[in-house]
């Protein structure tokens, strides 16, 4: 359950202003269709953090060594170092708007979140844990969590939402699971 709760909380606070939230936002403006988009952000995620668990998960099986647990640390040291740099936004081609809200939203969704912060945290978070299952579950559920309401109140929300300080406090949790797996590590 550890494995769960870490990866929500840690995925919903990384991706708060995350180029990915500030897609869901421009997608919401394109399309009416909001469940189509959540589907597609769903399945996009899914597909994206169950790959990166089970690299994550793999790492972990065939790196297990003393300094693999340094190296996982520092990782989350330096992923929470780097959630303090605001994502800036990308323009999107409406090129492939015709083919509809789910189907753009999981392409765009899948290709935004290659090499994103939130993808790295779980690879990260996967070889933790190495539980592909519920790394991968609450990952998505933590994206799901930072999304959908961007979906459905959108330019509202994130300007009442306090981006500095959420963007804070996702990088003492990533720099305190950092320094939690490092002093496992020196244990």
């Amino acid at each position: 359950m550890d494995a769960f709760l870490t990866s929500t909380t840690t995925v919903a606070l990384a991706e708060m202003g995350d180029k990915t939230q500030l897609l869901s936002l421009l997608l919401a403006a394109r399309f009416r269709n909001k469940p189509a988009i959540i589907a597609g952000i769903l399945l996009a995620t899914l597909l994206n953090h169950a790959a990166s668990a089970w690299l994550g998960t793999w790492l972990a099986h065939w790196l297990n060594s003393h300094w693999f647990d340094w190296l996982l640390a520092a990782s989350f040291i330096v992923l929470g170092l780097w959630l303090l740099i605001p994502d800036k936004d990308e323009d999107v081609s409406h090129r492939f708007d015709h083919l509809g809200a789910f189907l753009v939203a999981t392409v765009l969704f899948f290709l935004a979140e290659i090499g994103d912060k939130t993808q790295l945290a779980t690879v990260l978070l996967g070889a933790q844990f190495s539980d592909l299952l519920w790394v991968t579950l609450g990952t998505t559920l933590g994206m799901l969590i930072a999304n959908v309401p961007v979906v459905y109140m959108g330019d509202h929300l994130l300007k009442r939402l306090p981006m500095r300080s959420l963007h804070l406090a996702a990088s003492a949790l990533f720099i305190g699971v950092g320094l939690w797996v490092l002093l496992q590590a020196s244990i």
